[in-house]
This record gives structure tokens, C-alpha cells and sequence, in this order.
């Protein structure tokens, strides 16, 4: 066999054994006639002695190894005079008889240690050697705990694991498809699935009452740190329950996984937010709720008592107040004002209200207001003495409230306030059914067109669509969207209402969704379902900043595969076969 033992677990009751253990180089030290040589694998490092006295010739093999060669040796089993307790086997050392290469190494293009001097770039292109790099492994260790732990969680639950197509017809799903051609269609496409949305529900009137699957999904879509051209989701539905059974059960399945992996114990039901009043609050459909800072609104206060135009032609002014802030330079100020009026955010401007520690009260206004108002101001922010209060205001309520949003988690960022080992869960619930593109010039699914509505606001669909509640609901922790999902339209002559709001002709729903019309002719059951981001989940409890490092091969952010150089052109055979003529505009 090539090893008896694994680099991680031999300890010094093991002393005095004959041990074979295969591995990569880490580093070589030569000291004096000895050489001592750092082996790892997957499990760990074991330091390897050889010595001149026993073997020259053997010792001077060893002074011939390098980085990431591939080794295998025999040896006993010694303790370490100088221990190090860095490491689980620091104990001890394998005193070596034999020593076997097994593959050389060229000199890699980084050091494969947790602190690396590799850039992303050079890190993504040699993929296969920043995967030997413990911390990138132990992400993906977690990635498997995790999901062995999910399929186990929802086995126990009668759940059953469905694979479902990964070619499948188009579907307007809120993103742009990936398309594969079909050589046995000319000219025609199937399309990569954005999630298997339309399919489970297909195994609910299938009668498959309780399905999951770890599942594949793909969208073209602009990339950033939470999103990958392919992703992975823990996709779920049930049949015969309502909001409330599905939440239990998810609710339950976080509990777990968190008490499992992290040994943390969230509370015993999770709080649960209307969306408008995230949106109030907190600018934002998926809250931070590790830190306050929530959003004052001040229109009543501020529009029309002073004579500061910005103010009176708004239509939303609203503030956070950063405690113990006051300090804040002019520099630090124009610094958060840079950031608000970034592209990336896009606001206007920025308005300051400073209580020094005497009491005396500096702001950007105070020569538009009086002295009155802006007393009232600091009471209706809550501002004590060493606060600052950052005020912004716009036309357009939600964007101004987006904008708040980002500068809140901007003053949380720089103060420290968003701490990555505490967990804030909460459920989002009672979204809007429908949201205005103004791309389209028409009302889209916030969700998608199967998202049942409120049965209380059923009667707004025909005159207030835009008024009307989903019974949707998003699992939000520490400020990112980890999943989401709702109730189904079960209902033919609903869907039917539903396909007619957002602008589809019968026959273009039935181009679309046919397949899924006629299946609910046959006996739908009421059924609802939830999908969870597994690379978002895995990076909250890794405490990441990208979902990359918690996939084993990641695109970059123009979703790019740098180390397999995908994507890339076709030969002209195989176009010829697909009947494809490419014709690549030039961008001018």
C-alpha cells in the first residue's frame, strides 16, 4: 500500500511504530547533516527527519527535493525534541529509512500556505494547487458536512432526492438563459435551467409530495461576489402546506445545520419581517440586523420649514444616526459623500448633522433651518451628544431608501459593527406580487408568474395589481438573501389571471407553460416550495466575502474559466454539424 498512516494523525502514542505515509513536499530545511522535510496531505503535516549519520546517501536525496514534489517514505515514529504546537502532530517526527519519488514538481507559480503570495488570477488559473491550500480545503470540507447533513435532515423527513433535466426548454425566469444547440434540431436551442422551478412542480401534481434535490442552476447574469454564472441550490417542495408548515420546516433545517457545524444556537422561532417594513427600516429586502442604525424618515420634519430647496422638492428624506461619530473630519465626511454619489449607489449628495460633546449642534444645513428644527431633528433621531447624523433625500422613495441602505452598511463596515461571528436570522414575508420594469414598461413577477397571491388581495388584481401581496417569503442572514420561495398557484383560472397581468396572450402562455397548464387540468395539489443558495450558506458559516472560495472550479467575474480558458470559439466542423453561422459584432 502506499501509506499506512494519513500527514494528520499520528500522535506520540504512536512512537516507536513503522509508518508509511505519501504526500506533497511543503518545505525542505537543511540543518547541519540533518534534513528536515515538512510532508502534507489532506489531513495534515508530519515533519520528516533524515540524517547523514544514518544514511549520506539517503539525506542527500532528500536535499534534492522541492516544492510539491509527490513522496512517499518509511519510517519510525519518534518524539520531537523541539515540539511545535502549531500543529496537531507537532509532537512528533518520522525518522526516515526510505524515501520513494513518486513525481517531481516543477516550482509552483505561488506558495501553497494559507497566506499565499498568489493573486486571484494566478490562484483561479492554477486552480488544482490552490485546492492543496488548507484553507481553500477546509471550505469545501464544510461544503460536504453541509450537505450530508441537508440530505440527512430531509431523508428524515420523508423528503425524497429527484434529479431533475439539465437540458431544458427556455422560460422567462428574471435572467437571461444559457443555451446549448441541439445537432438533432437544426436551428433550435435547449436552455440551461435557471432553477428547476416549473419541474418540481411538475413531481407535486406527480404526487411526489416531498421533494429536494442539490441542484444545478445557471443564469447569464452580471457577476459580483455572491453570484456565479453556475450555482448550487438545495431546492425543495411539499404538497398539502401552507406558509407556515414550510417555514417550520426550513426554520428547523437552519437550526440544525448551524447547531451542527457551528454549535450555535439560534432562537427557537425567527423573527418575521413584512417587506415593507425592511424597506423602511433598513432600505433593503434582506436587513442586517447585526446592528441598528435603523432609518428615520424626516419629510414631515424637514420639507417645507426652512429654505433648503433639496429638502422641499423631495419626496423621501430619511437619516441613520452613527453613534459616537461626531469626530468625523470634514475629510471622512466628503469621503462618505464620494461613496453615496459613486455610480454603484448613484445618489446626489450627502447632508451631516454633528452634536459636539458640549451640545452645541454643526451641520451642512443649520444656515437653511432654525435652531428649533434642528433640535427637533437631533430628538427625532434619538442623537445624543458625539453623534453624527447623515441625512439623504430623493424623488423616488425606494431608490433614496437603496441608497440609505448602502451608506448604513458602509458606516457599519467602517465601524467595525458587522461582525462575522454573529448570525441575525429572519424571514421576510408579504412581498409585492408584482414589481414595475421600467426596462419593459410593464408589471413583472417579483418572483416569478406560479407565486400565489394573498387570497386577501385577490380582489385588487383586476383595478391595483401593484397593491397585491405574494405569498412569498425570503430567509435572510446577517444582510444576504441565503434563500427564498412561496406558495404555488394551484388553480387554473388563477394562473390563467395571473399569465394576462404580466402580459402574456393565451397562446404565448401556452407556447411557454403549456406543459404546466395541462398538468394542473389533472388534479394539482396545493403545494409550495423553497430553494436555498448551498455556496451562499457555505460562505456564511466559512465567514467568506466570495461564494468562489466555496466552489471547487469558479468562474471570474466575467465568467471565465481562466484555468480550463473557457469559455471559447468552436471549430468550424463542429458548426458546420450544429448548422450555427457565428457573426460576432464589433463593439464600436
Amino acid at each position: 500500500m502506499y501509506r499506512t498512516n494519513s500527514c494528520g494523525e499520528l500522535r506520540l502514542k504512536d512512537a516507536g511504530k513503522e509508518v508509511t505515509l505519501a504526500g506533497w513536499v511543503q518545505r525542505v530545511r537543511k540543518m547541519g547533516g540533518m534534513t528536515f522535510v515538512d510532508l502534507r496531505d489532506r489531513y495534515g503535516i508530519t515533519q520528516l527527519v533524515f540524517n547523514e549519520s544514518s544514511s549520506k546517501e539517503l539525506t542527500e536525496k532528500a536535499n534534492k527535493l522541492g516544492r510539491e514534489f509527490c513522496i512517499q517514505i518509511v519510517g519510525e515514529v519518534s518524539e520531537r525534541q523541539s515540539k511545535n504546537n502549531n500543529i496537531p502532530t507537532g509532537e512528533i517526527e518520522i525518522l526516515v529509512s526510505t524515501l520513494n519519488i513518486l513525481s517531481e514538481s516543477v516550482t509552483p507559480p505561488f506558495t501553497i500556505e494559507d497566506n499565499t503570495d498568489g493573486g486571484d488570477d494566478l490562484r483561479m488559473k492554477y486552480r488544482y494547487l490552490d485546492l492543496r491550500r488548507n484553507t481553500v480545503r477546509k471550505n469545501l470540507e464544510l461544503r460536504h458536512k453541509m450537505t450530508i447533513l441537508i440530505r440527512n435532515f430531509l431523508d428524515n423527513l420523508q423528503f425524497i432526492e429527484v434529479e431533475t433535466p439539465l437540458l431544458i426548454g427556455s422560460t422567462p425566469e428574471g435572467a437571461r438563459d444559457f443555451v446549448v444547440p441541439s445537432r438533432m434540431n437544426p436551428g433550435q436551442f435547449y436552455a440551461l435551467p435557471q432553477s428547476p422551478q416549473t419541474l418540481k412542480q411538475l413531481l407535486m401534481v406527480s404526487g411526489f409530495d416531498r421533494y429536494f434535490q442539490i441542484a444545478k442552476c445557471f443564469r447569464d447574469e452580471d457577476l459580483r461576489a455572491d453570484r456565479q454564472p453556475e450555482f448550487t441550490q438545495i431546492d425543495c417542495e411539499m404538497s398539502f402546506v401552507d406558509q407556515e408548515d414550510v417555514l417550520e420546516v426550513f426554520e428547523s433545517m437552519t437550526r440544525h445545520l448551524f447547531k451542527e457545524v457551528l454549535n450555535v444556537e439560534l432562537p427557537a422561532k425567527l423573527r418575521q419581517m413584512t417587506w415593507h417594513e425592511a424597506m423602511s427600516k433598513y432600505g433593503s429586502d434582506k436587513p442586517d440586523l447585526r446592528f441598528g442604525m435603523e432609518f428615520v424618515e424626516l419629510h414631515d420634519l424637514l420639507k417645507g420649514t426652512g429654505e433648503f430647496s433639496i429638502f422641499n422638492n423631495a419626496e423621501y428624506i430619511g437619516g441613520i444616526c452613527a453613534t459616537g461619530c461626531s469626530s468625523y473630519s470634514r475629510k471622512q465626511i466628503n469621503e462618505l459623500t464620494d461613496f453615496v454619489k459613486r455610480p454603484q449607489v448613484g445618489a446626489s449628495g450627502l447632508i451631516w448633522l454633528k452634536i459636539e460633546e458640549d451640545g452645541s449642534i454643526k451641520s451642512s444645513i443649520d444656515k437653511f433651518y432654525s435652531a428649533d428644527i434642528l433640535e427637533q431633528l437631533c430628538e427625532r433621531m434619538d442623537a445624543k451628544k458625539g453623534d453624527l447624523v447623515l441625512i439623504m433625500c430623493g424623488e423616488k422613495p425606494n431608490k433614496t431608501r437603496t441608497q440609505l441602505c448602502a451608506l448604513r452598511l458602509e458606516m457599519a463596515e467602517r465601524l467595525g459593527l458587522r461582525d462575522k461571528n454573529k448570525y441575525e436570522c429572519l424571514w421576510i414575508v408579504d412581498f409585492p406580487l408584482f414589481e414595475w420594469s421600467d426596462e419593459e414598461q410593464r408589471l413583472m413577477a417579483t418572483h416569478h408568474p406560479f407565486t400565489l397571491p394573498n387570497p386577501d388581495d385577490i380582489p385588487l388584481l383586476d383595478e391595483h395589481p401593484e397593491q397585491v401581496r405574494a405569498k412569498a417569503y425570503d430567509f435572510v442572514c446577517n444582510g444576504i438573501e441565503v434563500g427564498g420561495g412561496s406558495m404555488r398557484i394551484h388553480d387554473g383560472a388563477l394562473q390563467e389571471k395571473m399569465f394576462q397581468i404580466l402580459g402574456f396572450s393565451k397562446e404565448e402562455a401556452l407556447a411557454q407553460f403549456g406543459f404546466l397548464i395541462n398538468a394542473f387540468k389533472y388534479g394539482a395539489p396545493p403545494h409550495a416550495g423553497i430553494a436555498f443558495g448551498l455556496d451562499r450558506f457555505v460562505s456564511i458559516f466559512a465567514q467568506l466575502d466570495s461564494i468562489r472560495d466555496c466552489i471547487a472550479f469558479p468562474k471570474n467575474n466575467s465568467g471565465r474559466d481562466v484555468m480550463l480558458d473557457a469559455p471559447s470559439a468552436l471549430a468550424d466542423k463542429q458548426l458546420t454539424e450544429l448548422q450555427i453561422k457565428v457573426d460576432v459584432r464589433q463593439e464600436k
